[in-house]
């Protein structure tokens, strides 16, 4: 089998500066050791894959570095850094509480920090998944949290911030991680490509960052099982049909055949995405979104919400200035109810042909009304100078 690590373990960063998307963390963090004004228990939250665990080996690593950076980064030279990133380092501990849940795990950690470490200047326990401990666990946890001795600190982890006891997270300094940016996520994957001397293509990375919605993590799976599948360069085409994407050309030219009400070649487009493997639900619920993204372009201070590539950004923005806010939000409103109608019809198909057809005379409708309302004005009538 070789060697092989995945990109997740190989390119897991090992400084601040290269953990990506979470400045707003790393920042606070490297001023925080600088100052020595490190509190005593963290709480790291946020989605999963964003770098909630990778920040706090990175933190637990720099507090006991010898040859501290001058911008509060790990040496990755010295022995104590050594030491972690070869496993063996005996001042920082790993707890999953997943698996170590109950109050006996927690009393053991507890006994644990009783010792003075022999080497370094903290010990430091990083629990990842904190929201699984029991209550008991939690309450049996709560008094060393609070105070805990001067040669330890806690850093805890969670996807599930809403479960933890309030008492908890009183006594914790709270880090809240976010979603990684479609963008930052390429530009890493672009990195590794040229590590890796993998030929690619941006749009094909693009869409790999979109897939993942925020994780970095996932993003990096679905990259190496993507770079195993293709046997050259790793292309958009590839990467849509490995991951059983729908073209967004398809709704480019749904829109356009809805303005020149052509309902006929919608529902040829329809039955072509359906014989490629795809279902009708599928089709509406990417017309949705295709919508929204629509609906954002209409104003230039909202396009930033839209995350794609620039190109594609620029399509978007030309399309939405070819329609009116009005066929646009009915349009929105009538795909939005027909996508939910899908989850529970028999024959969602159907019901993905008839929102197509209303779609496609909705500018008729539109301006139909706008004329019964104009002639259903009373006239003005003149006024007559005395």
């Amino acid at each position: 089998m070789g060697n092989y690590i995945v990109s997740a373990r190989k390119y897991r960063p090992g400084t601040f500066t290269s953990v990506v998307g979470q400045a707003h963390v790393t920042n606070t963090l490297k001023s925080a050791i600088l100052m020595d004004q490190l509190a005593h228990a963290f709480l790291f939250s946020g989605p999963r894959g964003v770098g909630k665990t990778t920040c706090a080996r990175i933190l637990a690593k720099a507090i006991n570095c010898e040859n501290l950076q001058e911008d509060g980064e790990p040496c990755n030279a010295c022995e104590s850094c050594d030491s972690y990133n070869q496993g063996k380092s005996i001042n920082i501990h790993e707890l999953d509480a997943a698996s170590n849940n109950s109050v006996d795990d927690i009393r053991n950690l507890i006994e644990q920090t009783r010792y003075v470490p022999t080497a370094g200047k903290k010990s430091v326990y990083i629990i990842d998944e904190v929201h699984m401990l029991s209550q008991a666990a939690f309450n049996a946890f709560l008094k060393t949290l609070e105070e805990p001795p001067e040669h330890v600190l806690f850093i805890l982890a969670t996807t599930e911030k809403h479960k933890i006891l309030p008492t908890i997270l009183s006594r914790c300094q709270k880090f809240d991680f976010r979603r990684i940016r479609v963008d930052d996520i390429a530009n890493h994957l672009e990195y590794i490509s040229k590590e890796e001397e993998i030929e690619y293509e941006y749009a094909a990375l693009q869409q790999i960052a979109l897939k993942a919605d925020g994780a970095l993590r996932d993003a990096l799976s679905l990259y190496d099982q993507l770079v195993s599948y293709s046997t050259g360069a790793l292309t958009f085409q590839a990467v849509l049909e490995n991951l059983n994407i729908l073209d967004y050309e398809y709704y480019f030219k749904a829109v356009d055949l809805i303005q020149e009400a052509n309902h006929g070649q919608l529902l040829l487009d329809l039955n072509e995405v359906i014989e490629k493997g795809f279902e009708a639900k599928d089709f509406i619920a990417g017309l949705t979104e295709h919508f929204r993204n629509l609906l954002i372009c209409q104003e230039p201070q909202t396009i930033k919400l839209l995350e794609t590539s620039e190109n594609v950004k620029q399509r978007y923005e030309e399309q939405s200035k070819a329609l009116s806010p009005s066929f646009l939000l009915n349009a929105f409103q009538m795909v939005s109810e027909a996508e939910q109608q899908t989850k529970r019809a028999t024959h969602p198909r159907l019901v993905v042909e008839l929102v197509l057809i209303k779609l496609a005379h909705l500018n008729s409708a539109i301006n139909l009304a706008r004329l019964n309302h104009t002639s259903d004005q009373p006239e003005k009538k003149k006024l007559i100078p005395r």
